[in-house]
């Protein structure tokens, strides 16, 4: 970890609470909660750190593991949902697990800790998760790690004994963790910028934009993630353009899709975005295929989200999940999709969080994490 990877630090002071952030570069999403954990921690007086388990592995290998997952999500997708299958799924029985994997990023994060002295350690991916849990057990790591659980449907690899905290979305994934592990689990809600959950100044601006465009037409937003991944995204395109939907995707750092989707008639293609709590805001609908902080951010700001055509493994599994859970609605087929559309968009509809979402924001992490340091070790003994 270089002096680059390091935020939040300010004059030491032993009176507090030092924090180890364990995030990856996948996708954008566990490195924006790892940022926003950090925000917090740090407005609420502790020192934090950050430090990306990719980086903790030999040379090139996260640099690999990452090529390999981004590929597999974009042109492979058979080949990720069969690695899912056989890896990460939920459910009972064992399943192989990543321990040698997380076993080659030991000897760095013993370093990583040592450098900081972290009074906590919180992994926000789950081969960090892995690899804190198996350190905990042998007692290589002496400090408490508490895993920030970003998935709504928990997969096994999030999953570690040796873990002393789990922070998850809901109660339903706090339990599936405290069954699994037989170690406490917290309803602690989503990490999700502070820009989400006030009003967006630049909201005007798009919806001005829309109305020239295609006057009338309600906005819906595509989903595709930083790396531009989706199923049938252009299909999914027309379809709304030629039920009266001016669909608008957001294509991340995927310029050919963008340059794809922009030759649909009637659609918007979006390149890399910094402005989506506007964009959000002047939407009347999000199209999700992932289930992870874009869908989150969506719901922070009373956005209505229908899951439909879900990339495979993870994304699948917590589309359905959310939608099981009254956060969202599932369409999983082109008809449903329409006809969600046309009942989530109908003008008298009123416009904000549902009572679910509500629950959901309802929650701050950071009170469990500086709760859960080292230097107060009785706070782990509960069971929430």
């Amino acid at each position: 970890m270089t002096d680059a990877d390091v935020t939040h630090r300010a004059h030491e002071d032993p009176a507090r609470p030092r924090i180890l952030v364990i995030s990856a570069s996948m996708g954008a999403g566990h490195d924006a909660v790892a940022r926003e954990l950090g925000a917090r921690l740090a407005n609420r007086g502790a020192y934090t750190a950050r430090t990306d388990v990719l980086d903790l592995l030999p040379a090139h290998a996260g640099a690999a593991l990452r090529s390999f997952y981004r590929a597999s999500i974009l042109h492979l997708p058979l080949l990720y949902a069969g690695i899912y299958t056989a890896f990460l799924r939920s459910g009972a029985g064992r399943l192989p697990g990543p321990g040698g994997l997380a076993a080659l990023a030991e000897g760095r994060l013993s370093e990583v800790v040592e450098r900081e002295r972290p009074d906590l350690v919180v992994p926000v991916f789950h081969l960090a998760a892995q690899l804190t849990g198996a350190m905990r057990d042998k007692g290589v790591l002496r400090v408490p790690s508490a895993v920030v659980v970003t998935d709504f449907d928990v997969h096994r690899q999030w999953l570690h004994p040796g873990n002393d905290l789990y922070c998850c979305l809901t109660e339903d994934a706090a339990r599936r963790a405290r069954q699994a592990t037989g170690r406490p689990a917290a309803t602690t809600g989503p990490l999700v910028a502070s820009r989400f959950l006030a009003p967006a100044p630049g909201a005007e601006r798009w919806r001005r934009s829309f109305a020239a465009r295609a006057p009338g037409r309600p906005v819906v937003l595509l989903s595709a993630g930083a790396w531009g991944a989706g199923t049938h995204l252009a299909g999914t395109a027309r379809l709304l353009a030629g039920a009266g939907y001016l669909p608008v995707a957001m294509c991340g750092g995927n310029p050919r899709l963008r340059a794809h989707l922009a030759r649909i008639p009637g659609t918007v293609a979006l390149g890399w975005e910094d402005d989506v709590p506007g964009l959000m805001a002047a939407a009347d609908a999000l199209v999700d295929n992932a289930a992870g902080q874009t869908a989150l951010e969506a719901l922070a700001t009373g956005l209505p989200v229908i899951g439909h055509r879900p990339i495979p493994g993870h994304g699948k599994a917590g589309v359905r999940r959310m939608a099981a859970l009254g956060l969202t609605q599932w369409a999983p087929d082109p008809w449903s999709l329409v006809d969600s559309l046309d009942r989530v968009t109908d003008p008298g509809r009123p416009r904000g969080r549902t009572p679910e979402a509500a629950e959901l924001f309802a929650h701050d992490t950071t009170d469990r994490l500086l709760a859960a340091c080292s230097r107060v070790p009785a706070t782990l003994g509960g069971s929430e």
